[in-house]
């Protein structure tokens, strides 16, 4: 069934956006919808609302792409996370991935899910077709985290885990769910906004 765009967007704009959404808001999310309509193995609509929480959450609701640290440059980016590290604000962290490499490269957090570190985006590369490990800035352009933000989550990418291990016709497991990108970090308040997407979500034509 075909997700009610009409009654999709009135539902997020009143819950999830005070009433107001700019057209970057409005555009990023028909991607989204898109791109999950038109999958071949389109499943459990309470995927598609997990990672629209997730991109919520990740993106400080801009639902547009971000660099770790919300920063407008990969620079600002980098000196922003060094002067933490060093600091001694990011004890979770236990090597640097965001300094640039020999080939000028900076692996930092970027796309709808923070994707960070080389060998996520190689692995994240080989799921999308896109040169990710060339151009690992692409992972800011909407079309390919949109790719990533599906076919990471799905697969179980980036932590081990994946959707279907908490959604399934057996389970539902909206907190434990944040598993699939950062352990437990903010659970309740992603769990939070994916049930409310799941709600707009299920209303069909």
């Amino acid at each position: 069934m075909s997700i009610n765009r009409k009654f999709f967007f009135e539902e997020v704009k009143l819950r999830l956006f005070d009433g107001s959404m700019r057209p970057s808001q409005v555009s990023s999310l028909n991607g989204i919808l898109d791109a999950w309509e038109s999958r071949t193995a389109r499943s459990d609509d309470r995927w598609l609302a997990y990672m629209l929480g997730t991109t919520h959450h990740e993106t400080g609701r801009t639902m547009q792409p971000v660099r770790e640290t919300f920063a407008s440059t990969d620079d600002r980016a980098i000196t922003i996370l060094t002067k933490a590290w060093k600091a001694g604000k990011l004890p979770w962290v236990k090597k640097d991935y965001w300094s640039r490499d020999a080939d000028g490269k900076s692996w930092l957090g970027r796309g709808f899910v923070q994707l960070t570190h080389k060998a996520n985006y190689q692995k994240m590369a080989a799921l999308t077709g896109e040169d990710l490990v060339g151009h690992p800035e692409r992972a800011m352009d909407v079309g390919v985290a949109t790719k990533v933000l599906i076919e990471g989550m799905i697969a179980g990418s980036f932590t081990g885990k994946k959707l279907g291990d908490y959604f399934s016709p057996t389970k539902e497991d909206w907190i434990n769910a944040r598993r699939i990108i950062n352990h437990v970090e903010r659970a309740e308040l992603v769990a939070s906004y994916a049930r409310k997407y799941y709600a707009a979500i299920s209303y069909t034509l």
